[in-house]
């Protein structure tokens, strides 16, 4: 026999009975039922009932162990009886009758609970993160990554797709974040920058003729920690194609991202066809370009019932402003006035003024619309109002007026937290849809220029003409995300491949062709060899196993992730470097500016 299990401890079934079995684990919990000790083992693949009575030589042994000792047992395999089966086990309808008992390991006492899951301090968590990994549900999360992430290899593959790997030491680019930087040993002074995301060598792969790559890609940018981005790395499907337009790449995609979604959905629905929705009807009907569809309700602009009316308000905008709009943010069955100054009480402790409301209720035969806003634009606009939206009695309607640019996201957090408060979401479904069209370009504020709106290296609506003859805050982009329950899955575009493209575009927001050829040399040479049209996609891979396990935070399906300072409590980083590192690298430390009194 094996010098430590036989079996593993999720193994044995019924028809094992009557055997020998030696199994080895972690004490899960030991029970004390009148003088039989009973003894939960756990390994990584389940757990088996292992019973020590008095009358056994392992008796004496098996009463001293205690949680989390790894444990050697041998013993004869019975089956249980009936009323004593556990059907929530698939061990449950046998137990191991302990002949021999071996402690391989003892623990200390531990600074948290293995078993059951009680909320416990993130930083207690982190610091023993190898204990926290064994919690059932952690544990099950990291296994569902595993196999989610080997489900989309083997679609990939059978999609046609090869996979290759990019490096990792590379030079920086501009993916919007930024860079983490590796000191050079050899060329003192310079440095390396880990990759944002693979995208220059993706499209350098489909210049030297790969036609369809992919890879799960580890990508590092230093990026402040949220619920849905851990600090620090990350990692996604990418992928590339060539000789593809949008619908190429949505055609090949789709299958896969859904079929992942399938496979793992616990049977929840998954969107059967994947909608397209436009970035500037998006930002219109929800607020924002990654909306949850599963939330029913869709937002109007109804600015053409305020205009000249006695909201002078909404109409004062609306007269002054030439961007002014008002947007309704309908609300079904949130028809009272108790909820409609829960909501305008929230939307104060968001920073605004309020959240103007009109509720509608039966009058007679009719229905009536009530609140201060319906009062000051008369019936005949209150009904037009809610005709538009489609509302009946026992439903209200919010309203953010101004120039949309401005309130449009808080416009499409009011959505959701009506949804949410009205328990209109469907939380047990998988919607997902496309975002496209996005702006090639964008004004930033801060800086009073043209920006890039997303990924530089797409190709704009329009090509060379456009960038040459339209308003560059007009130009839309060959760009889309994917989004999935108000959380982007996935992000790509058709890129760019010619090189008078490339440097037209990087022009307009303030770089010229010399600096484009300096900071991205290796693309804008490859450009000029024979480049393909090309296009393709990143996908989370965190957030998509966080949205299928059900978590709410990327630390539950990671294994070692930081904290939300951006520090690794379990390893002891970022620490200080050796002074003998910092000489061997050319480096020396700025001292640290002193704290203001």
């Amino acid at each position: 026999m094996h010098r430590y299990r036989s079996h593993t401890c999720g193994a044995l079934r019924k028809s094992d009975a009557g055997s020998t079995a030696r199994l080895s684990g972690w004490v899960h919990r030991v029970r004390d039922h009148g003088g039989v000790l009973f003894i939960d083992l756990r390994d990584h693949y389940g757990i088996t009932q292992i019973v020590a009575d008095p009358d056994s030589s392992a008796f004496k042994l098996a009463e001293t162990v205690r949680s989390e000792w790894v444990i050697r047992v041998d013993g004869a395999v019975k089956q249980r009886d009936a009323e004593l089966v556990n059907a929530e086990l698939p061990t449950g309808e046998i137990e191991v009758y302990a002949r021999e008992i071996e402690v391989l390991s003892k623990a200390d006492e531990l600074p948290l609970p293995v078993f059951g899951e009680p909320d416990y301090p993130e930083d207690i968590r982190l610091r023993y993160r190898f204990l926290d990994l064994r919690r059932e549900t952690l544990h099950a999360n990291i296994v569902t990554r595993t196999n989610v992430i080997a489900s989309m290899r083997r679609r990939m593959t059978e999609t046609g797709f090869t996979e290759f790997s990019t490096p990792i030491l590379t030079a920086s680019s501009p993916e919007g974040a930024r860079d983490f930087l590796v000191p050079s040993r050899i060329h003192q002074g310079e440095f390396y920058a880990l990759p944002q995301a693979p995208q220059i060598y993706k499209q350098l792969l489909m210049v030297s003729g790969f036609d369809r790559y992919f890879q799960i890609a580890p990508c590092f940018r230093d990026e402040d920690p949220r619920a849905d981005r851990l600090p620090g790395e990350f990692y996604q499907l990418d992928l590339e194609m060539s000789f593809v337009e949008q619908d190429d790449v949505f055609a090949a995609m789709e299958p896969v991202i859904r079929g992942v979604f399938e496979e793992f959905a616990d049977g929840k629905p998954v969107t059967p066809e994947f909608r397209r929705i436009p970035y500037d009807e998006a930002i219109l009907k929800y607020g924002t370009d990654k909306p949850d569809l599963r939330n029913p309700i869709i937002m109007e602009d109804v600015s053409e019932h305020f205009r000249g009316s006695g909201f002078k308000v909404f109409a004062n905008i609306l007269a002054n402003d030439p961007r002014g709009a008002v947007w309704a943010i309908p609300a079904p069955t949130g028809g009272s006035r108790a909820f409609c100054d829960r909501m305008n009480s929230w939307a104060q402790g968001q920073g605004q003024p309020g959240l103007g409301y009109i509720f509608w209720r039966e009058e007679g035969d009719g229905v009536e619309g009530a609140g201060p806003i319906a009062k000051n634009i008369g019936p005949e606009r209150t009904e037009a109002i809610r005709l538009q939206l489609g509302l009946k009695a026992g439903d209200a309607c919010f309203f953010a007026a101004g120039d949309p640019r401005k309130f449009a996201a808080f416009a499409g957090d009011a959505r959701t937290r009506a949804g949410e408060e009205l328990e209109l979401i469907d939380r047990d479904r998988f919607e997902l849809a496309w975002i496209v069209d996005f702006p090639f370009f964008e004004w930033d504020e801060d800086e009073k220029r043209v920006d890039f709106g997303h990924n530089p290296f797409t190709m704009p609506r329009g090509g060379l003409g456009a960038l040459e003859n339209e308003d560059p805050l007009s130009i839309k982009a060959w760009q889309y995300d994917l989004v999935c329950n108000g959380f982007e899955i996935a992000s790509g575009g058709i890129r760019n491949h010619l090189p008078e493209v490339m440097v037209k575009a990087f022009g307009i927001v303030g770089l010229d062709a010399k600096v484009v050829e300096e900071r991205f040399g290796g693309l804008y040479r490859a450009f000029h060899y024979g480049a393909p049209p090309h296009g393709g996609m990143a996908a989370g891979i965190d957030r998509i196993v966080m949205l299928l396990v059900g978590a709410k935070n990327l630390r539950e399906v990671t294994l070692f992730p930081m904290n939300q300072q951006a520090q690794d409590l379990l390893m002891g980083a970022p620490a200080p470097a050796e002074p003998a590192q910092l000489r061997e690298l050319g480096l020396r430390l700025a001292p640290k500016a002193k704290a203001q009194e």
